[in-house]
């Protein structure tokens, strides 16, 4: 198997954001982007989702974190479509339940070739920290317009902001995991009865 690699920049007046990625790796991270909590949600990412990621980003933070935040998804986003390329003889779909504590979220997504998020979250206040919690939203909004990703966000329960987060994102790293397995029985196969997943 091809090493199922990545690394993508993105410069725009309002930020510059390196990522890499390694979709075999073991869950290293590395993160430089100024906006701790979200290196939290990353890291989560990364350690449940077995992915090696490296995001470098400098943006206009002092402004706020909207830009900088959303445009770390787009880049997410394009890493990944780069390094799953064609998505012969992987698994397409993944699912995830993860619970802390009183909180529950499920994540399914789909690397179906279209864009698309569903986001029901009711987050229980605004802020955790410094972090503005609607900044999720935009973050998994880049990251499905640029990976051509359907993705499902549900938080079940939940009545802590930092959980519920928290939940979210390990289960998004779960079933992204899932989805980009290799599946043995599927060798040289497209899972899609269209032949392709590029559209």
């Amino acid at each position: 198997m091809s090493q199922r690699t990545a690394s993508v920049t993105r410069n725009t007046l309002e930020t510059q954001v390196e990522v890499s990625i390694n979709l075999d790796g073991n869950g290293e991270g590395h993160f430089d982007t100024g906006v701790p909590f979200l290196e939290h949600m990353l890291d989560q990412i990364v350690r449940h989702g077995r992915i090696d990621l490296s995001v470098k980003a400098k943006g206009d933070l002092h402004i706020d974190a909207h830009h900088t935040v959303e445009d770390i998804g787009i880049t997410i986003g394009q890493a990944l479509a780069k390094a799953v390329g064609d998505k012969v003889g992987i698994t397409r779909y993944g699912h995830a339940y993860v619970p802390l504590d009183e909180s529950l979220s499920r994540v399914v997504l789909d690397l179906s070739g279209r864009p698309g998020l569903y986001f029901e979250v009711d987050f229980a206040r605004a802020w955790v920290g410094q972090f503005d919690v609607d900044l999720f939203r935009e973050f998994f909004q880049g990251f499905v317009n640029h990976g051509m990703v359907t993705l499902h966000i549900d938080n079940i329960r939940g009545f802590n902001a930092h959980h519920q987060a928290e939940t979210i994102f390990k289960a998004f790293g779960r079933a992204l995991r899932m989805a980009i397995e290799m599946d043995p029985r599927m060798e040289n196969i497209t899972p899609s009865t269209k032949g392709t997943l590029s559209i």
